[in-house]
């Protein structure tokens, strides 16, 4: 049984059922055997009203099997103890994930209605298992023996961390501090999920509504061609609607010359979360910081990144403060170099004011040109999304030997996802790819993978992995088709790099936990061919002609590598930071103000005004409502592995098979299996070094 990680959905890890009855009538599909190709989730038969029974029959299935572990009258081995804790509970672990990711990818008040009620049974559930005194003496004579038991690597690993998780979740602290735990962990819960709601309300909510063709000055026609759309599903044709999704409000920043406009649309976004109303998220951040400094100290930390940071190859807060302080020290020159360059575009102009955050993006636009002579406007055409997904998959089977079959009789959880059957080189089956690429009102921001069902082997059979890429790209507009931007087109290819993570996983336990800060390795590393003139040559096609995208283009887009990077450096590390500060607390005082730790914390970075945080505090997804607290940083430590493992096969060949199966045996199909840097080593016969991440970068 795994431990539940309910907030980490882009690293759900499942399994499919081996214990659900086969039945001929009718009854709740989540209890009954999948009748489904591939053994893939009735989409079409599931009902909301099935979930919240079907997880709580699917808790009693569980506790029935954990009862069978504690009550064996045999002595504890691994294979009594450790292996059936792994194997329990595979009923729960899939209801639940189909749950939470649907919840995440095509939600409704009635889904989070579910997941408030949902979520609080689930943690108690895990509580009770990783506090069972009776249970964890079982776990705990095995482990005390673990030397003499001839145990693989991975099996060591399971063990090692099946202890971990009981000591780290309470079990050795007294029983009234056991309650305590249990009552934050459940405040947690419900705290995080309600984080999450708030931010994708407040991306609903918000609208900028425009009735006078003037404010569309400068703005793409697809941009334009995108707001009509979204004005006519509101019922409001012949105007122009602008959100605050990503394929809507970037543009806007980038090409709107009313800067009115772009002010008004940056501030709504920066400001998510943050108006004092029934979705402010201020009083929820302080709470869920309370907890995790009361539940840290419970446990033996000082504070919540502590506690996190065991676990990661970072290992301590230190080490995390002096890698994000380097690179900040060697950016925060670039991107002041940046604001006087943008400055001088507006003087040149005769504007007349003083650059802000909301004219970066439009600036920088006009800079882009400037120096390279290239406007994003100019590649969107050649890089359509059918096209681009055609080049991952050109790209992965250079590299693995996969091939991508279209299924178009398959059950699916909204009506725009797609399916793929994935196939290895000898064309046998390895596993499922679902992709949801557009926004909707149901789907929260951003980019992710996630499994609904994980690969992991029991009594030799392997169980091929069901993963998912969910998006919020362009959507097609007027009469193109889905244009995506270079930056979107990057986001594919490192989406595509955690699927190629779970579609080659080769384990036998599929609890093992991948670490944030190495987890971002596989899908990190992926981004590099994307912009590889040979990969780009084959993708990059231009919509209406079928041209080949020309080679000054390339080389332009190419040369641009480090454009802007002062900017999107410091903004990351500005969040990454901002993460760190708001976790490495010891205590959060009763009049503790958000928004001021916040601004006093980037103050005393040196953020200058006309940057701001990637994310700020009320919107932080990532840290309130995901599983990245004290993790954001994990990113950068990840491109450091990137930038000097992508160094290998340019050391060779950007296709070298030895060096891509290396990868794919040690990293992609091995991620949990041991200590990650005994994996990256024995990828790359070195530790990895820093140097590649700060050139790639411009930053040395």
């Amino acid at each position: 049984m795994k431990k539940l990680l309910l907030t980490l959905p882009l690293l759900v890890f499942i399994a499919i059922s081996c214990n659900k009855p086969k039945t001929m009538k009718e009854v709740n599909p989540l209890l009954v055997s999948f009748e489904t190709p591939f053994q893939l989730p009735p989409f079409d038969q599931i009902k909301l009203t099935h979930f919240e029974p079907a997880i709580d029959s699917a808790i009693q299935l569980a506790k029935l099997e954990i009862d069978s572990i504690i009550n064996n009258t045999n002595p504890p081995t691994f294979q009594n103890t450790v292996e059936a804790l792994e194997y329990s509970g595979i009923l729960l672990d899939e209801v639940s994930s189909i749950f939470f990711n649907l919840n995440e990818a095509n939600t409704n008040d009635t889904m989070q209605n579910i997941a408030s009620k949902v979520s609080p049974k689930l943690t108690a559930f895990s509580d009770e298992i990783y506090m069972n005194d009776k249970l964890f003496a079982r776990v705990k004579d095995v482990f005390a023996n673990k030397d003499s038991l001839n145990l693989t690597a991975e099996q060591k690993t399971l063990l090692e961390n099946t202890y971990k998780n009981f000591v780290r979740a309470g079990v050795n602290l007294p029983a009234d501090q056991k309650e305590k735990l249990k009552k934050i962990n459940s405040e947690l819960s419900l705290l995080t999920l309600k984080f999450g709601q708030n931010v994708l309300a407040e991306n609903n909510r918000y609208k900028l509504v425009i009735d006078k063709k003037e404010d569309l000055a400068g703005l793409p026609q697809t941009a334009i061609d995108g707001a009509a759309e979204v004005a006519k599903q509101n019922k409001m044709d012949g105007k122009w609607i602008f959100t605050l999704q990503n394929p809507s409000v970037i543009p806007f920043l980038q090409y709107a010359s009313n800067r009115d406009l772009r002010k008004e649309i940056q501030q709504a976004y920066i400001n998510r979360g943050n108006h004092n109303d029934s979705l402010d998220n201020k009083q929820n951040i302080q709470k869920i910081l309370q907890l995790r400094i009361e539940k840290a100290k419970l446990l033996g930390y000082n504070n919540h990144a502590e506690f996190i940071l065991t676990e990661n190859m970072a290992k301590n807060p230190q080490r995390v403060f002096d890698l994000l302080n380097k690179v900040w020290k060697a950016t925060l020159p670039v991107a002041k170099k940046e604001v006087a360059e943008l400055q001088q575009i507006i003087n040149s102009e005769g504007a007349g004011f003083k650059l802000e955050a909301w004219d970066w993006r439009y600036y920088a636009e006009k800079q882009r040109k400037i120096k390279y002579d290239l406007d994003e406007e100019q590649v969107k055409p050649y890089f359509k999304l059918e096209n681009v997904k055609d080049g991952i998959f050109w790209v992965s089977k250079k590299l693995y030997g996969l091939t991508f079959v279209e299924l178009k009789d398959v059950p699916k959880y909204h009506q725009e996802v797609s399916v793929y059957e994935v196939l290895d080189s000898i064309g046998a089956h390895q596993g499922i790819i679902y992709m949801d690429m557009h926004p909707r009102e149901s789907k929260r921001g951003g980019a992710w993978m996630t499994t609904f069902r994980s690969e992991y082997k029991r009594n030799g059979k392997k169980l091929p992995p069901v993963v998912s890429i969910v998006c919020n790209f362009s959507r097609p507009a007027g009469n193109a088709p889905a244009l995506l931007t270079f930056d979107e087109v990057t986001t594919f290819f490192h989406e595509f790099g955690h699927a190629l993570n779970g579609l080659l996983a080769d384990v036998t336990y599929n609890s093992l936990p991948i670490p944030p800060d190495f987890v971002e390795l596989p899908s990190q590393i992926m981004e590099n061919w994307a912009v590889e003139p040979e990969v780009l040559n084959n993708y990059a096609k231009h919509h209406q002609t079928g041209e080949v995208i020309p080679k000054e283009l390339v080389d332009k887009i190419v040369k641009s590598g480090h454009f802007n990077q002062g900017f999107a450096t410091t903004e990351y590390l500005a969040a990454s930071f901002l993460d760190m500060n708001y976790h490495t607390l010891d205590q959060v005082p009763g009049e503790f103000n958000v928004v001021e730790f916040e601004k006093q914390s980037l103050n005393k970075l040196g953020l200058i005004p006309e940057i701001v945080s990637r994310y700020r505090s009320t919107y932080y997804q990532h840290i309130f409502s995901g599983g990245y607290s004290a993790g954001y940083y994990g990113y950068l430590w990840a491109e450091m592995l990137d930038a000097d493992a992508f160094n290998a096969f340019k050391e060779t060949s950007i296709f070298d098979p030895a060096t891509a199966k290396a990868f794919c045996d040690n990293i992609l199909a091995k991620s949990g299996t041991e200590d990650p840097l005994k994996l990256y080593v024995r990828f790359r016969g070195k530790e990895p070094i820093i140097e590649p991440l700060l050139k790639r970068r411009g930053l040395k």
